[in-house]
């Protein structure tokens, strides 16, 4: 593998329904910095059946040129249709990086991409940047640089690992949606669009689908609210909830919770924060009754500004948080409330 004629930052631009993730703006996003870093451009790899039109969507939030890969076997997701589209693409352009998200997509597509040409993929990144590798230097082993250095957290989230891969290309990495920064849009930017199409010849692994059926739900996503409260399971039982109910209502905000909560059946899997749930950023978190295990602060750890309620004052969560309350969550939240809806009244 002659690694010189890789160049360029790609990106896959992940779209359902004719609508683009937002995952593919943020990784757009992050993609311009590394691009700058090692003096190059961002790609955005767009596949779909008619979606020629949202080429200009991705130009406006940054990328530099955009590669539609359009056919009548890519409406719907499928893995192999959309394996060989993204595999080729890569076999075809090239890329130095292609960058991932890690939906439910992502995480299947990623991996295989990676097998098909031959290199490896650290998933789940929380950070991304360019550097030396090895980051220390290692007598008698030649530190090579403008690698992409990729950080993820490891052993459950008990430590950070920081991975390279310097000997093969493109360097491939998954991250998590709500992780990484959108770029201001730019209105009215239109797109340097490349078409291009390998040719898919159905086979015996193509599967077909018989039926879509689309769930519905009432659920307000987590990950665009700007007030979050947030229940532990010191909040002690399902019930309990109403109280952050309540105080979400005078708020405007959204509950959400940790994986605990989940796993004691009080609140369904699309509320959950953390390292196996969702990536948040709200103005205001509020963490009652959340003691603060690295896993659900690797989730909420970027909101502007944290206020915990814990009856233990030695809980780790009050080492991220602005505020701290030390105290029974059911004496102090119906207070709370009770003051903000005065205060909201007054005004």
């Amino acid at each position: 593998m002659n690694l010189d004629e890789y160049k360029g930052v790609y990106v896959f631009a992940q779209q359902v329904d004719n609508v683009i993730n937002s995952i593919a703006f943020e990784l757009i996003g992050k993609g311009k910095d590394l691009a700058e870093a090692l003096g190059t451009e961002v790609t955005a790899v767009l596949i779909g059946s008619n979606v020629e039109n949202l080429a200009d969507e991705l130009a406006e939030y940054g990328a530099d040129k955009v590669i539609v890969v359009d056919d009548p076997e890519l409406k719907e997701y499928r893995t192999e249709p959309y394996a060989h589209a993204l595999a080729s693409v890569v076999n075809q352009y090239k890329p130095e990086i292609l960058l991932v998200g890690a939906t439910a997509i992502g995480r299947d597509l990623g991996p295989r991409v990676s097998a098909r040409v031959h290199t490896g993929l650290t998933a789940d990144c929380t950070q991304l940047e360019i550097g030396d590798f090895p980051i220390n230097p290692v007598p008698g082993k030649e530190q090579k640089h403008n690698q992409l250095l990729m950080t993820r957290p490891a052993f459950g989230g008990n430590t950070i690992a920081t991975i390279a891969c310097p000997d093969f290309r493109p360097q491939m990495a998954t991250v998590r949606p709500g992780v990484m920064q959108k770029r201001e849009k730019k209105a009215g930017v239109k797109a340097n669009v490349e078409k291009f199409n390998p040719g898919f010849t159905p086979d015996n692994k193509y599967v077909e689908i018989l039926e879509i059926v689309k769930a519905v739900s009432d659920t307000v996503d987590i990950m665009d609210a700007k007030i979050l409260v947030s229940g532990g399971r010191g909040v002690g039982s399902a019930e309990n909830f109403k109280l952050l109910e309540e105080l979400a209502d005078v708020l405007g905000g959204t509950v959400s919770c940790s994986r605990a909560v989940v796993d004691a059946g009080w609140k369904s899997k699309e509320l959950q924060v953390g390292q196996t749930g969702k990536t948040v950023r709200p103005h205001v978190y509020f963490a009652i009754g959340i003691s603060g295990a690295i896993q659900h602060i690797a989730g909420m750890e970027e909101a502007d500004i944290i206020v915990a309620i814990n009856k233990d004052e030695t809980a780790p969560i009050f080492s991220v948080a602005d505020y701290g309350i030390v105290g029974d969550l059911n004496k102090i939240l119906p207070v709370l409330t009770e003051q903000l809806k005065a205060a909201k009244a007054a005004n």
